[in-house]
């Protein structure tokens, strides 16, 4: 019995090493000292601590003047200065109590930031389940020692990273209360109910009155509702729609109808322009796994401007939106697409795809050989449907050759071109040959061939026989990269610290033989379009299938790069590429035009870019585009550019004798930031060939310190047209940002109305 009781005075003596162990096991931190006077004292599992620390672990960082920490219970009293960091919110305040087990808190005046909103109280609580309690505490947006405006309430409830609620809550202008909520929640996600108001006047609308409602967060759709009065056309009114179907997709949907009282406001000339003026389009994407993808989309409008005179961005930036679905699969080595594409408006021209389906082989190694096959396949039946509203005469007798196996378009009557359909198969089979040579020059020579056929050619005016098309094509490309480092480059004037410079040549010749039908003979669906760029010389880059026609040339294309060491890496001081092409069996002339594209950077806020054709044998310039950007500080930017493309350029006339308009125009955009609360914008956009300053943008932003308020007033003028004066006058919360960073810079349409920030189908 002594034994027993000796042992069971013993046992606390025999496991003290364990607790011990298990204690320093548990500590659930690393403590570092703040400064090399920070003193740490330690008492059984307590650790003092005077002169600041950091205590952190995997989840959560404490920072505090002084205090102590328990490693048993993981309890640390933190004071003076404190600062607790945890899932992405921070805590501030001088007096807190946090568990970093459990990641229970409690404090007693504290200040911390949950989104948007700033929160401060007398008291907090809070436990693992991450909700947290606070008394007589206030929130706000404005984010300053005295807020311009606060809620005030008895308790507010905070759950991290979800939403904030208010019991017995006031909302305070400085010290003036104005409204009282019994309960009010706010998200701290997107704001799921709001309103948008863009007063404004127009010349061709009157005064007018933009308003949307917005939801965010209702099951799976998100959407806003648009009304919109202009005194001088009527009102205006649609949904725009964002519906998220998880693992199916994503689908959109707008809708947009005016009854308009005066369509031919702005002085131009369509048909079809009636009062009932509405536009519809749906889209609809869905990734049934990582290499495959379905997309359809669908746009429709009553006439050809109503885009133009109430979304006039987006007009700009797609004059005749198409149309289709289309679905593709993608493996290693191939890729099959589908496309259908219909017309659903008849005054926008189109070829429709019902269906275009394809077959393409990458690029790709044969076994162990050094040849490298590629392909490309195609079936479909298209019908090429001009709009009801062209009335050129060149198209309209369409004349078949004397075989039945072609025809020739020949100017006749005016009036509409006749449509034409046909079935097309087509294969692409190619090979090239990869090599290294001097361990410096590359040379790839290719060899390949294409077969179409085409069906019947069925029209109003056209019927041919079915027919095929052979041809042969080969080629060789020649290229070489050379760099050398000289590092005793410098130049303060334009901040180089040692130069790079890499030289790339180019050489590709490509010989394609007349194929045994020419362009004439057959219906044109994939045809070659005037273009201000050079076209490609190499299949399957080269698509425009039916009008592939005899080759024989060299393409010449010469850049150099200069980089230096700049802001701590590489930057381009030069990047300049010089291209022409030799015609060796020249319907016109030997030498094509040459083409230049330069960046010029000089110093880091400070860019030229230049892009020009020169017409070589008649030595003239067709094509220039010019531009200077500076940004010396960030309160300041100017760009510069000019435009110019030669007047009646026959090689852009679609049909001899076309009046094809060219540019001159000058265009100047400059922002600046006066101060902290005032900033300035302006554009101006000058045609020299007809006299007129095109347009004139002029924007003042003001800091509202929660708010940001713009008023702006544009001025659009051109020959024929009456002008056009906008004035609208914009406000956004700074917590509830009405655009995104720089967008009024990229789209100014929006500080008018004329595009909407709702809009949520402007990506495809």
């Amino acid at each position: 019995m002594r034994q027993r009781r000796w042992l069971l005075k013993l046992l606390p003596v025999l496991l003290m090493p364990a607790f011990a162990c298990q204690a320093q096991q548990t500590a659930p931190w690393r403590i570092h000292g703040l400064d090399p006077q920070s003193e740490f004292d330690t008492a059984g599992n307590t650790n003092y601590i005077n002169q600041g620390a950091v205590v952190s672990n995997q989840t959560a960082v404490a920072t505090f003047d002084n205090g102590w920490a328990n490693d048993f219970t993981g309890e640390v009293l933190a004071q003076g200065d404190v600062t607790i960091q945890e899932h992405g919110h921070m805590w501030r305040g001088t007096n807190f109590i946090y568990n970093f087990k459990t990641g229970a808190v409690r404090a007693g005046s504290f200040k911390t930031s949950q989104g948007i909103f700033s929160v401060a109280g007398d008291q907090l609580r809070g436990g693992s389940n991450k909700v947290y309690v606070a008394s007589d505490a206030a929130l706000s947006t404005d984010d300053f020692e005295k807020p311009a405006y606060t809620i005030r309430a008895r308790t507010i409830v905070i759950v991290p990273g979800q939403y904030i609620e208010a019991y017995h809550a006031t909302l305070f202008f400085g010290n003036v209360p104005v409204f009282f909520w019994p309960h009010y929640k706010r998200s701290l996600g997107p704001h799921r109910e709001n309103f948008e108001f863009l007063p404004g006047y127009r010349s061709i609308f009157g005064p007018y009155l933009l308003s949307a409602f917005n939801w965010y967060g209702y099951s799976n759709v998100d959407g806003t509702i648009h009304v919109d009065e202009r005194e001088r056309r009527g009102i205006a009114a649609g949904p725009d729609l964002a519906i998220h179907l998880g693992n199916w997709g994503d689908a959109a949907f707008r809708y947009y109808y005016a009854h308009d009282q005066d369509p031919g406001a702005d002085g131009i000339a369509a048909p079809d322009l009636t009062e009932n003026r509405q536009r519809a389009t749906f889209y609809y994407q869905v990734r049934p796994s990582s290499n495959s993808m379905v997309k359809v989309v669908g746009n429709y409008q009553s006439d050809p401007l109503v885009v133009r005179d109430f979304f006039n961005s987006q007009y700009n930036g797609n004059v005749e939106p198409a149309s289709y679905a289309e679905a593709n699969q993608l493996w290693p080595n191939w890729v099959f697409d589908t496309t259908v594409q219909p017309q659903l408006v008849n005054f926008f021209e189109t070829v429709e795809r019902l269906p275009d389906v394809k077959f393409t082989g990458l690029r790709q190694e044969m076994g162990n050989t050094p040849v490298y096959y590629e392909s490309e396949n195609s079936i479909g039946y298209f019908k090429r449907v001009f709009s009801a509203t062209n009335t050129a005469s060149y198209f309209t007798n369409n004349v078949p050759l004397a075989d039945g196996l072609g025809f020739m378009p020949v100017p006749g009557t005016v009036g509409k071109p006749a449509d034409y359909a046909a079935t097309r198969a087509d294969t692409l089979q190619q090979f090239t040959l990869p090599e290294t040579y001097f361990g410096w020059l590359n040379v790839t020579p290719r060899v390949g061939g294409r077969f179409t056929y085409y069906s019947d050619v069925d029209g109003p005016a056209i019927h041919t026989n079915a027919q095929e098309r052979e041809l042969f094509e080969t080629g060789i490309d020649f290229a070489y990269k050379a760099s050398r480092v000289y590092s005793d480059a410098q130049s303060s004037l334009l901040d180089v610290s040692g130069i790079r410079h890499i030289i790339e040549p180019d050489v590709d010749y490509a010989y394609l033989p007349a194929p045994t039908r020419s362009p004439s003979q057959l219906p044109q669906f994939d045809y070659r379009l005037p273009t201000l760029r050079q076209l490609p010389i190499e299949f399957p880059d080269d698509n425009d299938i039916d009008s592939i026609d005899r080759m024989n040339v060299v393409r010449l294309t010469l850049r150099n790069i200069l980089e230096t060491k700049r802001e701590g890496g590489s930057q381009d001081l030069v990047n300049w590429a010089v291209y022409t092409d030799l015609n060796l069996q020249p319907r016109t002339n030997i030498l094509s035009d040459l083409y230049s594209d330069l960046d010029f950077r000089p110093r880091s806020w400070l860019t030229f870019n230049s892009s020009t054709r020169y017409d070589l044998p008649d030595t003239r310039w067709r094509e220039a585009i010019e531009r200077i950007f500076l940004q010396p500080n960030p309160a300041t930017s100017l760009s510069l550019s000019y435009y110019y493309l030669m007047n009646n350029d026959p090689e852009f006339q679609t049909f001899p004798g076309e009046n094809v308009p060219g540019h001159n125009l000058i265009d100047m955009t400059l922002y600046y930031r006066m101060n902290e609360n005032w900033g300035a914008r302006l554009t101006e956009r000058y045609e020299a060939q007809d006299g007129y300053l095109q347009e004139q943008l002029y924007s003042i932003y003001r800091d509202l310190r929660s708010w940001t308020a713009a008023l702006t007033i544009r001025v659009n003028s051109g020959p024929g047209q009456p002008d056009d004066f906008s004035v609208g006058v914009t406000f956004s919360l700074k917590a509830f940002p009405r655009y995104g960073l720089n967008s009024d810079n990229n789209r100014p349409g929006l500080l008018l109305g004329t595009s909407s920030p709702a809009d949520m189908l402007d990506e495809y």
